[in-house]
């Protein structure tokens, strides 16, 4: 048998690194990082780093939810569409009488303020498609104008409302203490009031003009907005990014606007829509009663509150703008449910 030489081949004898390779990674030898099978090298495996768009808190789908700030591109309308077929005509319905009511001095078949004696009381026809009320003016042409003064009320109240309560809720779940309670405990006082008594209440007590009604629905809307966006603050605040934040010496504002306000935004979309519902019905009640804008503005509540004393021989003067409000109430509110149903973290982990 042939022995060995200082000159002979090394490779045969001695382990791996003599032939170039480094030890195989053992539970015994931590710290090595090569393949011997075949002579080839095993890369070394980067760090589990997470990802830009991953939660910075934990795993599971709610985490992720939670920490992604809202993102609605086409991609995202496409996709609710598809999967929300029913609240995505709603909103579209809800968009046409948004757009009606800007294009309203455009589009409305005849002046709603003219009167004519000659064609009073009339019912739907050729002529009237709508009929025309009391005095000869053209419903039709007073419900496109309605939609404008109703849509401008609801719009700009709810989004007055929702964003002092937004900002409201958000300063109060993060500073907490003495603020905290005392303005919950003022929301308390204001959600004991029901929303049409409080807006009665105030519209009557501040006059009746269009800014009157705005800001009385408004305050109704205040409270609503503080105690559900509240709840999703207190709960972003907790989390892991935000502690890192303030600990990195952050400040109370940056925090706010840059890590709790973004989270909120889904939350605050959904309010805005199922609350344009409500305040159409309040702003129509308060022109029934006589409380809401002045006459001659053509408003739903105030067409209802000129035929109410003439509900029988004339019914078309209640049926149209009482179908206009369902309609629009029916188009904000299915918009509002398939929103929410969209944005809830714990179904934005599967397709939205």
């Amino acid at each position: 048998m042939r022995g060995w030489t200082p000159g002979s081949d090394t490779t045969k004898t001695r382990g791996p690194a003599a032939q170039g390779r480094s030890p195989v990674e053992t539970p015994g030898n931590p710290g090595t990082v090569a393949d011997q099978l075949g002579g080839r090298v095993a890369p070394r495996r980067a760090p589990d780093f997470p990802r830009e768009d991953a939660s910075p808190v934990g795993a599971g789908r709610d985490a992720r939810a939670a920490g992604t700030p809202l993102r609605i591109d086409r991609t995202w309308l496409r996709r609710f569409a598809r999967r929300y077929p029913s609240p995505a005509v709603a909103g579209i319905v809800a968009l046409l009488l948004i757009l009606l009511g800007l294009l309203a001095p455009w589009v409305s078949p005849a002046d709603p303020l003219r009167p004519n004696v000659l064609a009073r009381a009339q019912v739907p026809s050729w002529q009237h498609w709508l009929g025309t009320d009391f005095i000869g003016r053209d419903v039709l042409s007073r419900i496109i104008h309605g939609a404008k003064w109703s849509m401008f009320v609801a719009v700009t109240s709810v989004l007055l409302g929702t964003t002092v309560g937004a900002v409201w809720a958000v300063a109060s779940a993060f500073f907490g203490g003495t603020f905290d309670l005392l303005g919950q405990r003022l929301v308390e006082v204001l959600l004991s009031f029901p929303p049409i008594l409080l807006a009665l209440l105030l519209a009557s007590a501040l006059g009746g003009s269009t800014w009157t009604v705005i800001l009385s629905i408004a305050a109704t809307r205040v409270a609503y907005g503080t105690r559900i966006i509240r709840s999703q603050a207190l709960a972003v605040k907790e989390m892991q990014y935000v502690e890192a934040a303030r600990g990195l010496g952050s400040s109370s504002w940056r925090i706010i606007f840059w890590h709790i306000a973004p989270q909120c935004i889904g939350p605050y979309l959904v309010l805005i829509t199922t609350s344009l519902g409500i305040a159409i019905v309040l702003e129509a009640t308060l022109g029934f009663l006589g409380a809401g804008i002045p006459p001659p503005t053509p408003t739903w509540g105030n067409m209802l509150g000129d035929a109410a004393s003439m509900l029988i021989p004339q019914w078309h003067l209640v049926v149209f703008p009482g179908a206009a409000i369902v309609i629009a109430v029916l188009a904000f509110n299915q918009f509002g449910d398939g929103l929410r149903d969209a944005l809830d973290p714990r179904l934005r982990g599967t397709n939205l």
